[in-house]
This record gives C-alpha cells, structure tokens and sequence, in this order.
C-alpha cells in the first residue's frame, strides 16, 4: 500500500474535520472522486461541476500523472474513477497520486462515496441493470466484488461519505458543504430571455410568461423604432395601469422560486418573457427584472432573443450579457 500523508477518513454521520479545509474553494484543488456503482457518483461529479470544478469521468488511471504534467491546474478539477474501468488498480491509483503531487505541489483529495450493499442492491434493481461486475450473476455478486475491490482506496479516503440515506438533493449539499459554496443567492444561475412569439417559444427556458396584455409601444410611431431599453418605451410600458400590479406579482413569484429551486438542488433558472414582436414589452421587463435580482444579489445573465432580427427568424445570439 502507498501511504498517504495527513489522511483524515470522515465517519458517516459526523461532521468531517476537513469540511473547513475545503470550503468555499480557494486556489487550486485536485479532487479524485471513486465508489462503487450506484452509490452517486455522477450526481457527485455534477454537484461539483456546478460550483466551478472541471469535471473529468472515468479516466484510464495511466492518464492522471500525465493529465497534470509539470504544472498545476488553473481552476479546480474533479476525476471520477470508475472501478470497473478496464485500468483500475488501487495500488496504482495510490502511486499516481503522489506522483501528482509531486509534480503539482497539490495534494489530491480523494473522496469516496460508500453505500451498503443492500440499498446498492436495491437501486439496481429499480434500474433494472446487469451489474458489470456480475453480467451473468445476480447484482449481488457483483456489488460484492466491487466493494472487495475498493476496500483498500475506502481506507484510504480522506473524506467518506456514506450515501445509503441520502437523497440526490441531499448529496449534492454535502458535497457543496465540503467542496463548495455557501448558501447565498449566487448559487443559483438566473437567465432571463425576451423573445417574440412569432418566432416562437425559445427552447431550454423552465417557465414562459406572456406580457402581450401590456400596452404596446409599437402602435406609437415615435417610439416603434425604439426598443424596451430606451427610457421613453419603458415609460410608455409603465404608464399602463396592469404594469405595476403585474411587476410586483412578479417579482414576487421569483422571489419565492428562485430559493425554492436553489434548496432543492437546481444550479440554473431560465425565464423567458414573451410579447409580440421581441422588441419592446418583453425587453424591458427583461431589462428591468435583471436589474432588480441582480442588486438582490443573484446572479442574472439575460438574452434578448430577437431585438434587431428584422425578418430573420432564425435563432440567434444576440444581445447576451450578464446584469
């Protein structure tokens, strides 16, 4: 066995002695994220791929010391290791970490995700898969050899995380209590789109919202050639008696969503604001709902779909930036 230096094995159901070691991300951190088969790791893997980490899964373990080089990493990476990769070997993983860290001047944290075998069992059988382990035997046999397989890298672990009760939501927040961020609004990506309906419904956006009931700015030649971020067509849109109760049920109901969603685990809202034409009423509540979640302190990107597309229906890039 390759000893590992400052090895700290965290027992389930305790708060682990590394979580302030790890938490929010600063610098560089290689992480090295193993278990067996059906205990989470992918969920694991995009948990961290959410707060910033470049996710790499199921690399041959004779690419880890040659995927560093001399140099270390410019943001945080994350290697999945899948057991039943035809390369796996404890023992080499082990030694390809040190030499990792010799060539980085990073240690690497291996975290590894435990579950006992008959909830890995049961989570088979509900995806009815063949366990890779046991093609022809039952998933038993195969959860069996797997667990054998990877006792020694379990030793070895800095950070366990025993994941037998633990729902997807509630393994994506114990990775981002060790690995991640804290909590506050700027977890939660927020896109905001305008688009017209002629056009049609923008792929992607989780809810739509129709503001064609709005007063149209199109209908005033003075302000037609103009769009929703000019100061006369928002007063214009404004002076319309159904905008200030709209705007403020609105705002009201993305502020009851957006935490909703960031608690359950959700990294990315899309909202798209639909009228006629994309160029007047959908732009500027786009710009004037950015504006007020943005100093709120969420992070807002938004996209005016089609402003300036004249007759081109196709869809476009147009007008991205972040509030």
């Amino acid at each position: 066995m390759v000893p590992r230096r400052n090895r700290n094995i965290r027992i389930p159901g305790k708060k682990s002695e590394l979580a302030g070691d790890f938490s929010p991300v600063t610098g560089q951190q290689i992480v090295i994220l193993t278990g067996p088969g059906g205990s989470g790791r992918s969920t694991a893997i995009g948990a961290l791929e959410d707060i910033g980490f470049e996710a790499i899964d199921n690399l041959p373990i004779s690419f880890l010391p040659r995927l560093f080089g001399a140099e270390p990493p410019q943001r945080p990476v994350v290697i999945g290791v899948d057991p039943r990769n035809r390369e796996f070997d404890v023992e080499r993983l082990l030694a390809s970490l040190v030499e990792i860290e010799a060539a980085t001047g990073i240690q690497p944290v291996t975290v590894y995700l435990d579950c006992d075998a008959p909830t890995l069992a049961r989570r088979y059988s509900e995806t009815r898969r063949r366990h890779p382990m046991s093609p022809d035997g039952t998933p038993q046999l195969g959860i069996e050899r797997e667990i054998a397989l990877l006792a020694p890298l379990r030793e070895a672990a800095d950070i366990l995380i025993d994941t037998g009760q633990l729902t997807p939501r509630d393994l994506r927040a114990e990775i981002a209590r060790h690995f991640g961020h804290d909590g506050t609004a700027g977890d939660l990506a927020v896109s905001l789109m305008s688009f017209s309906y002629k056009r049609g419904i923008p792929r992607g956006a989780d809810m739509i919202i129709d503001v064609r009931f709005l007063r149209n700015p199109h209908w005033d030649a003075c302000l037609r050639p103009r769009d929703g971020r000019d100061v006369p067509v928002a007063e214009h849109i404004r002076a319309d008696a159904n905008f200030a109760p709209f705007y403020a049920r609105l705002t009201e109901l993305v502020r009851f969503l957006l935490p909703a969603y960031r608690s359950e685990g959700k990294s990315y809202f899309g909202l798209g604001l639909g009228c006629t034409g994309g160029r007047h009423r959908s732009v500027m509540l786009v710009e004037a709902l950015s504006k007020t979640l943005a100093d709120e302190g969420w992070r807002v990107s938004i996209r005016h779909r089609d402003l300036d597309r004249g007759g081109d229906a196709s869809p476009g890039d147009r007008g991205v930036r972040s509030a």
